[in-house]
């Protein structure tokens, strides 16, 4: 008999087939799956929509833990995942969410597949619409619902009534479905606004605030802007935030990084937004410190990968994949060299997609080498020796490695002693890492 884990793999690698066509962004498709389906996106309870080019998982993760310290029963979907499918889809219960099971995965998905008739449709619509139905049969007390691509047109966008929305920090990304300019991007995140519905800004560019001011106008959406209605910065090692109300004084995050600052800001003003979930100072702060987003400006413990790098160095993760998450990792970076100093070497996979010369540049003063990879299983990813071409182009010492374990011994080769090692470009590549990191490097 086939296992459910099996099963469901098996399900998930033909919906990756169902449209071979390109990615034509749209609601048709999610909008007759899920009328077949019973319409469980109107049964899943209040939800918190979330959009943005960067930080929308960090502020799920806050909200996330803020809620459920309160004793909040939270569902949660998300994209991509690092290792398992599962990730996306998190249950809420009395003593916390946790990756939906085996069994009930292949069920949704199953039901899934039935009602959509093989017609055509996206792989993250038709896995959008089992997590709704997985939503709907086990109520909770909110659903943190983060886009997947975009927003006016995102399958998550099918939600007419959000308790709230939420645009995290927008920068260009996906131009190719959003558009080239922050204009367009912008106005294809304030697609999630919704009439009457408050929404949490991150603080924004003028050109991206402006778009989002104009569509909100339009529909009678109030907004809660960073900057302007609230504030959160870092002071005297604590984190304050200030809105119309009060000053809050809280711990720093959990996360690592200047830019969870700002991330947590959003949470937190979009706590103080929710209405009747009694979350206090205290639910806050136990939120910000317990929040967990692997991946993120990660400090990795020692384990099978440090055995690879030279004697006593640091090894970080991050999934940051385009110019404005490299502009904040490099931030990140140069704070940590001002802490510790050591030399800086990166280890670098991107998807093809994405502009690796936009987010190698802010690491031009500060990496003194840059080793590059393929990601494994992903044919539309750089190759080693493209990525490193762009980098030596860029003035960079760099080499290609066929794999991570050869990067980590090129980085060991290079070193004059303990280096600070930052491993990013992608989730993908970030998945693979955390499975060698629990596992150990392939021979």
């Amino acid at each position: 008999m086939t296992s459910p884990t099996t099963a469901t793999a098996e399900l998930l690698l033909k919906f990756q087939h169902m449209h071979p066509r390109s990615i034509d962004l749209s609601l048709d498709r999610i909008v007759r799956l899920l009328a077949a389906l019973g319409n469980p996106h109107e049964a899943m309870g209040p939800v918190i929509h979330v959009a943005g080019t960067n930080g929308k998982g960090s502020v799920v993760a806050f909200l996330r833990a803020m809620l459920e310290s309160a004793g909040q029963r939270v569902h949660v979907f998300t994209s991509p995942h690092l290792r398992d499918f599962n990730e996306r889809i998190v249950l809420g219960a009395e003593d916390g969410g946790k990756p939906i099971g085996e069994r009930t995965l292949l069920d949704v998905l199953t039901r899934a597949e039935a009602a959509n008739d093989s017609q055509p449709i996206t792989f993250f619509e038709i896995t959008s619409a089992a997590a709704f139905l997985a939503f709907a049969e086990a109520p909770a007390d909110i659903v943190l619902l983060e886009t997947g691509l975009g927003g006016r047109l995102d399958a998550t966008n099918v939600v007419a009534k959000p308790l709230l929305t939420v645009i995290t920090p927008i920068s260009i990304d996906h131009t190719a479905f959003l558009g080239d300019s922050i204009e367009e991007i912008a106005g294809e995140k304030a697609g999630i606004l919704k009439p009457g519905v408050p929404s949490v800004i991150a603080r924004q560019t003028d050109a991206a605030l402006s778009v989002i001011r104009r569509r909100a106008a339009k529909i009678s959406a109030p907004l809660i802007i960073g900057g302007e209605q609230w504030d959160a910065y870092e002071q005297h090692g604590r984190l304050v935030f200030q809105d119309g109300r009060e000053l809050v004084d809280l711990p720093l995050p959990r996360l690592t990084g200047r830019h969870q600052i700002e991330n947590a800001g959003v949470a937190i003003a979009a706590a103080r937004a929710l209405n009747g979930f009694r979350l206090n100072e205290q639910h806050l702060a136990a939120g910000l410190t317990s929040a967990i987003w692997p991946a993120r400006l990660e400090r990795l413990c020692n384990g099978p990968l440090h055995e690879c790098v030279s004697p006593g160095s640091e090894i970080w993760l991050d999934g940051g994949h385009n110019a404005a998450a490299g502009e904040v990792l490099a931030r990140a970076m140069a704070d940590l060299e001002d802490r510790v100093p050591r030399p800086l070497h990166l280890i670098l996979g991107m998807m093809s997609t994405k502009d690796a010369s936009g987010f190698l540049e802010h690491f031009q003063d500060i990496a003194a080498f840059v080793s590059t990879v393929g990601i494994p299983g992903q044919p539309n990813a750089y190759t080693a020796e493209e990525l490193c071409a762009m980098a030596r182009y860029m003035g960079f010492a760099a080499e290609p490695a066929g794999n991570l374990r050869r990067a980590l011994e090129l980085s060991r080769q290079e070193a004059r002693g303990p280096v600070r090692v930052l491993i990013t470009g992608s989730l993908y590549l970030a998945g693979t890492v955390l499975e060698a990191q629990e596992h150990g490097l392939p021979a």
